[in-house]
């Protein structure tokens, strides 16, 4: 554990008063006391989540990326950016819940699916055909009736009110 040192005497001796999680216990938020001075200060923790790209090169995770990337698939379709701020959000609480501070890229992918299914199937559709990488109509095709099949299963557990 490194100091941490007073802002205003830079002395690395302080004792912590009080804890609070943050941000949804992704943040843990501390008033402290120096030791030499006597002053009060807070600081934030986090625990830094890193994505490993298939080059092996490792980058912070980014909300804002996350959103970016699916923002390109919801073009031209009726979702907003507080909806994209949601999806990013659930994106890195499943990311987080595996535990690991690293994760490889494609496991971000697979976190991103699910939400943004929910979201706009359209969209999904588009995400996922350049994730999963189709190359042909029939891979369209099938992924077209796993989305009719699961659909059809929610009728089936879920009818609706007017029918």
């Amino acid at each position: 554990m490194t100091d941490v040192r007073c802002p205003f005497c830079r002395d690395g001796d302080s004792r912590v008063i009080d804890s609070r999680d943050g941000d949804e216990g992704v943040v843990i938020r501390r008033r402290r006391e120096c030791q030499a001075c006597g002053r009060r200060f807070s600081t934030v923790e986090s625990v830094s989540l890193h994505v490993v790209k298939r080059s092996g090169v490792s980058e912070p995770f980014s909300r804002t990326k996350v959103a970016a990337g699916v923002r390109k698939a919801c073009q031209g379709r009726p979702v907003d950016e507080d909806a994209l701020a949601r999806l990013a959000q659930q994106v890195e609480e499943a990311v987080r819940a595996g535990g690991g501070a690293e994760v490889p890229a494609h496991e971000v992918g697979l976190a991103i699916l699910g939400p943004l299914r929910a979201l706009d199937e359209v969209a999904y559709l588009r995400f996922a055909s350049v994730y999963r990488g189709f190359d042909s109509l029939a891979d369209f095709e099938h992924e077209i009736s796993l989305l009719r099949h699961e659909r059809d299963d929610e009728l089936v557990e879920h009818p609706r009110p007017d029918g």
